[in-house]
């Protein structure tokens, strides 16, 4: 009889420090109305292939920043890559921030990790040859101290660079061009 008291000790500790942790509604998110930017010309099948490789690329390289991941994030990004947050640096002002791919790494890396989820929305691709630009937004809850957790995500609008180097992708750049901005925020 004593052989399952520990055992279910522990379950029913896993059980309650679970029933604990607050319930985190990841929004919907939604392709752009095409694949490619609104306007121009429907691309080749090829192209199209292209470009839901590239949307497949984002989005392990978004996952892999959710978890923390940067054995699999790290081999993603250039040696020379960017990422520029915030929007004051298109009405003429600072970024919020710039990272390096060393300094992004390591933020990923932090522990609590940084964010609950990151979800792409709207995301369109362009191909110009081995480059591809991507324009969308993501939609993210930022990990908080605070004991009462964070209930409105927010999102941003971004354009990013990517380049196909000895058959794999790399991504050379990241730019905020509206955001970050609350969900709940009603002057989107």
């Amino acid at each position: 009889m004593r052989a399952w008291i520990a055992p279910a000790l522990v379950l029913l500790s896993t059980a309650a420090l679970v029933a604990q942790q607050p319930t985190v509604n990841v929004p919907k998110t939604a392709p752009a109305p095409t694949l490619w930017p609104t306007g121009n010309a429907k691309p080749a099948a090829a192209d199209i292939a292209t470009m839901n490789e590239v949307i497949a690329f984002e989005r392990k390289m978004e996952a892999a920043v959710v978890r923390g991941d940067v054995r699999t994030l790290e081999p993603m990004l250039a040696d020379d890559f960017i990422f520029t947050h915030g929007d004051g640096w298109v009405t003429g002002g600072a970024p919020l921030k710039t990272d390096t791919k060393a300094s992004w790494l390591a933020y990923v890396a932090k522990d609590p990790k940084p964010y609950i989820y990151r979800e792409l929305d709207h995301v369109q691709v362009e191909l110009h040859g081995d480059i591809a630009l991507t324009l969308g937004r993501y939609l993210y809850l930022p990990r908080t101290t605070d004991t009462k957790p964070a209930t409105s995500h927010l999102y941003v609008w971004f354009e990013r660079v990517y380049q196909k180097r000895n058959g794999k992708w790399l991504h050379l750049s990241h730019k905020t061009v509206k955001g970050p901005v609350r969900d709940d925020d009603t002057a989107n």
